[in-house]
């Protein structure tokens, strides 16, 4: 088989993952003399993002062997894609890209604890982050949404599955290490009625006080609880109808500029709003927000709530994945019974993939039983408890059909999905302009599989 093109490598990189890299090259210090180096059509690769890409590719840890003209060929590939994307009129939404965005954002505040942390670790604020960003996040979700357009509804049928499978020599198949097959249930204690009251009491406090004659703006720096207060003083600018929560949006249409509503209540907590501006369809609010915290009553209710349901399914009068699709407030998982999914969309995941807790989590358990409710973390902070089912085990062992065959069946996907695109490239390089510097001619660019 020819590895040289798998999807992986031609549109490479996860998005998260270019954005962990982006920020790792944009904290460096090191400077580079920059160049263009090709041209696809109006656009064009530097010098410097080949050598970005290049150190993007050499940090995967399933990637060996990388060359720079690896690196360039993807970003030139890439390009094409962009190109002709433009050329077919297939585009991606602004506001589809800010919301892609900031959800990457999110997820590295996270990780080292808070916006603050983040920019003074780089340097930089999170909307410089975000300009710098905002092209090649753009980009790439362009080159995806064309890769999608170009193998819409491919599918591969069984035959064409154990044919592939036939065709990787034995020495060749890849062994799997144990794999588990495990559900969740989750429950996210909610606040109750006494602590809602709580946050409606404050914030009307907070009204007055702005009705009195102090500034939205610094109350908003002291009180509000969403993140964004730090570079906006809580005015979050012009946004369509229907961009934002609808209790949020029917509030501030229902106001004249500068009035101040009293406490509404959304998905994201409780607001006090201030209509600032209004220009069609379109609106400019300041709020201030205020998230109630669950009491230790309203946890306790959440932990019986689980302990019953964890009855119910040992007394066989629910399944744990039916209870799991109505019930649990993962909604990531909750389609799919609970169960956490690989790579390839099969409910069965590498012990060496999940996280440490949760591994030793199951070092404790038998196979088949279920955990009491257990606390823990959502990736955003959130306080939740689970139920754990460990339902099953897969030893290590080679691949085969008969334990792999989701495995397997995305890899004949993958490998079609690649013969179509290597088809799509090559009359693909007819409608597009490309010039490379001559100093990469040895990379035979586009030429091997075309």
């Amino acid at each position: 088989m020819n590895l040289k093109f798998t999807g992986t490598r031609i549109f490479a990189l996860s998005l998260a993952f270019i954005m962990m890299a982006s920020l790792k090259v944009l904290g460096q210090q090191t400077m580079v003399l920059d160049e263009i180096i090709a041209k696809v059509d109006n656009y064009i690769i530097l010098r410097s993002d080949m050598e970005k890409s290049y150190l993007e590719m050499l940090s995967r840890n399933d990637i060996t062997g990388i060359t720079r003209c690896d690196a360039l060929e993807t970003l030139v590939i890439n390009k094409m894609l962009v190109a002709k994307a433009e050329i077919d009129s297939v585009m991606v939404e602004d506001g589809d890209v800010e919301s892609n965005l900031d959800r990457r954002l999110q997820f590295f505040i996270n990780q080292v604890g808070s916006e603050e942390r983040l920019e003074e670790f780089y340097g930089k604020t999170i909307d410089q982050f975000k300009d710098e960003l905002r092209e090649s996040v753009k980009e790439q979700m362009v080159v995806e949404k064309m890769q999608g357009t170009i193998t819409k509804d491919l599918t591969v049928t069984p035959a064409e599955v154990k044919k592939f499978f036939k065709t990787i020599p034995s020495d060749s198949l890849p062994f799997f290490s144990t794999e588990v097959t495990i559900g969740q249930i989750v429950k996210i204690p909610e606040p109750g009625e006494v602590e809602k009251e709580k946050i409606r009491t404050q914030l009307i406090a907070i009204r007055n006080k702005i009705l009195a004659g102090e500034s939205m703006a610094t109350l908003a720096q002291q009180y509000s609880m969403d993140p964004s207060v730090r570079r906006n003083n809580g005015e979050l600018g012009f946004f369509r109808r229907g961009d934002l929560a609808p209790e949020f949006e029917a509030t501030a249409l229902s106001m004249q500029p500068g009035e101040i509503s009293m406490p509404v209540e959304t998905d994201f907590g409780f607001h006090i709003i201030q209509l600032v501006e209004r220009r069609g369809n379109t609106y400019n609010s300041r709020h201030i927000l205020m998230i109630p915290v669950p009491s230790p009553a309203d946890i306790k209710a959440s932990r019986d709530y689980l302990d019953s349901l964890k009855t119910q399914i040992e007394a066989k009068t629910i399944t744990f994945e039916k209870a799991a699709k109505e019930y649990s407030d993962d909604k990531a998982t909750a389609s799919d019974g609970g169960f956490l999914l690989d790579g390839t969309g099969a409910p069965r995941v590498s012990v060496e993939e999940i996280d440490p807790v949760l591994f030793f989590t199951l070092d404790t358990m038998k196979v088949g039983n279920i955990t009491a409710p257990i606390d823990y973390r959502l990736d955003d902070g959130t306080q939740a408890l689970r139920l754990i089912y460990y339902k099953d085990k897969v030893p290590p062992h080679q691949a085969n059909l008969e334990q792999d065959f989701q495995k397997i069946y995305q890899a004949t996907l993958s490998a079609k999905k690649n013969k179509i695109l290597s088809e799509w490239f090559r009359k693909a390089q007819g409608d597009v302009y490309i010039d490379v510097d001559p100093e990469f001619d040895f990379c035979n660019l586009l030429k091997e599989n075309y």
